[in-house]
């Protein structure tokens, strides 16, 4: 994982009110995301997750679709991309997801009860986001086989003790405007 840690070394920190917020091109597509990043990225992750009984990825837009894509190109699981857009579908599912800087309304086509999914995303910080869609697929009744997030930021989240696992490729926190590995091996 050198090159995710070097680029997370890299990465400059932004203020969003009082959250320090990195910017990277796992989370923020900026600056440019090179093949041999997200490639490093997708190979963990294939290593880390369970796979074998996922028959579904599913992964929030937008930051979520460029590595999900992947994974799913080298897997041949099908992807859905939960989206902030409403189509009216039939079984469409809206969840309300607040994270520690923005509030949306996000909506799930694709996924019944029953199907095996891995929920993928590219950052871990407060949980509002991943909490939101972990519980909508319960609600569904979706098999949640697997939760794999690329990068964590440390600190407390909304699932800590919500009884959701989540897997990640590499912790950090960001202490005094630098980003600062705090797990190169990330949880799970």
């Amino acid at each position: 994982m050198d090159q995710l840690r070097q680029s997370l070394l890299d990465a400059p920190i932004i203020e969003k009110g009082d959250y320090e917020y990195f910017v990277h091109p796992v989370s923020d597509g900026v600056p440019m995301l090179r093949p041999e990043l997200l490639r490093e990225i997708v190979i963990k992750i294939i290593r880390k997750a369970d796979l074998e009984d996922v028959d579904k990825i599913v992964t929030p837009a937008a930051m979520g679709i460029h590595i999900s894509t992947a994974v799913s190109l080298m897997t041949d699981i099908p992807l859905v991309v939960i989206r902030k857009r409403q189509y009216g579908l039939d079984g469409e599912v809206s969840l309300a997801a607040q994270t520690g800087y923005s509030e949306s309304e996000m909506y799930i086509n694709d996924v019944g009860a029953g199907d095996r999914v891995l929920v993928l995303d590219d950052v871990l910080s407060t949980g509002g986001t991943m909490k939101a869609i972990l519980d909508a697929l319960e609600h569904i009744g979706a098999a949640v086989i697997d939760v794999v997030a690329v990068i964590k930021k440390a600190g407390p989240n909304e699932l800590d003790d919500a009884g959701y696992s989540v897997k990640t490729l590499i912790n950090v926190s960001v202490e005094d405007g630098d980003v600062v590995i705090t797990d190169p091996h990330g949880d799970g």
